[in-house]
C-alpha cells in the first residue's frame, strides 16, 4: 500500500485537475450558449436559400448555365476538413479526420484529391499523410463572416478555373450539447432538386431575368452556406468540450473519492499498527 505522503500528493493532484476541468466546462457552457444562438438563427436562412437555388437552377437554359452547377466529370476532387484549434473536446476532432480517410480510402480512390484544413487538429491530424494543399487555422481566432467568405470565394474561383471538379464539406453539424454529427456534403457543384414540385418558370416574374437573379445569388448562397457550416463546427467543438470537461470532472471527482478512502483506511492501519507497537512494548516491559 502506498504511503500517506503519496496518497495526499495524489489527492491535492487530482483535486487540482477536477478544479481546471470544471472551470473548462463553465467556460464551454457560457461560449455554447452565444454559439448555440448563432447557428439556430442562421440556419432558417442558409437552407432557405440554399434550397431555393437548387430549384430554380434546375429551370435555367444550358446556355446560361452557372459555373459552379456545371456539373462535369470527376477527377480531381477537394475536402474542406474543419475541425477545431484545440483539443480537450472528446472524439470531435478524430471524428473527421477518421471521414476523410474514410473518404478518401472508399469512395474517392480513384481520384486526385486535395485537402484544405480549417483548424489545427485538422492540419496535424492529416497533413502527415494526405495532401493538405493549405491550412485556415487562424479563421477561428476572428470567426466573421467577411473571414469565412474569403476562404469561400477561394474555393469558388478554383472550381470556377476547373482546378477542382467537386468540393465536399467535412465537419461536425451541432444537434445538442451532447451530440455533434459527423456531416458530408457537396459544396460545389450545385445539385439542381429534380423532385416533382420544382418551381417551374411559371410560378414568378423575373426582373430583369432568373438568369441573371441566379447567377447573382448563387455566390452569396454559397458563401452563407460555407459560413453556415463554419459556424456549425464551432458550436459543436464548445458541446464537445463541455461534454468532455464534465464526465474528466466527474471521473476526477470519483478517483479522489477513492483516494480519500484509500488513505483513511492507510492512516487507520498506520494508528492500528502503533497501538500495537506500544501494547506489545508496554507487554514486553511487564514480563
Amino acid at each position: 500500500m502506498a504511503n500517506l505522503k503519496e496518497i495526499r500528493n495524489r489527492i491535492a493532484s487530482v483535486s487540482s485537475t477536477m478544479q481546471i476541468t470544471s472551470a473548462m466546462k463553465m467556460v464551454s457552457a457560457a461560449k455554447l450558449k452565444k454559439a448555440q444562438d448563432a447557428i439556430t438563427s442562421m440556419r432558417p436562412y442558409a437552407n432557405t436559400l440554399a434550397g431555393l437555388i437548387q430549384k430554380l437552377s434546375v429551370t435555367l437554359d444550358t446556355d446560361s448555365q452557372n459555373p459552379y452547377t456545371n456539373i462535369r466529370k470527376i477527377e480531381a476532387v477537394l475536402i474542406i476538413a474543419i475541425t477545431s484549434n484545440r483539443g480537450l473536446c472528446g472524439a470531435f476532432n478524430s471524428n473527421i479526420t477518421k471521414k476523410v480517410h474514410q473518404l478518401i480510402s472508399e469512395d474517392l480512390n480513384n481520384k486526385k484529391v486535395s485537402i484544405i484544413t480549417i483548424g489545427k487538429k485538422g492540419s496535424e491530424g492529416l497533413y502527415k499523410t494526405e495532401k493538405v494543399v493549405s491550412s485556415h487555422d487562424n479563421l477561428f481566432d476572428n470567426l466573421t463572416y467577411n473571414n469565412s467568405s474569403e476562404i469561400a470565394q477561394l474555393v469558388m474561383d478554383q472550381h470556377k478555373e476547373k482546378v477542382y471538379d467537386k468540393t465536399i464539406l467535412v465537419y461536425n453539424k451541432f444537434k445538442n450539447a451532447a451530440t455533434q454529427l459527423v456531416n458530408v456534403e457537396t459544396y460545389l457543384p450545385i445539385i439542381p432538386k429534380t423532385e416533382k414540385d420544382n418551381i417551374s418558370s411559371a410560378d414568378y416574374i423575373f426582373e430583369p431575368s432568373q438568369a441573371e437573379i441566379v447567377n447573382d445569388l448563387i455566390p452569396k448562397a454559397l458563401k452563407i452556406q460555407f459560413f453556415k457550416a463554419i459556424r456549425d463546427s464551432f458550436a459543436s467543438e464548445h458541446g464537445a468540450r463541455m461534454t468532455a470537461m464534465h464526465k474528466a470532472t466527474d471521473n476526477a471527482t470519483e478517483l479522489r473519492d477513492q483516494l480519500k478512502l484509500t488513505y483513511n483506511k492507510a492512516r487507520q492501519a498506520a494508528i492500528t499498527n502503533e497501538i500495537l507497537e506500544i501494547v506489545g512494548g508496554a507487554e514486553a516491559l511487564n514480563d
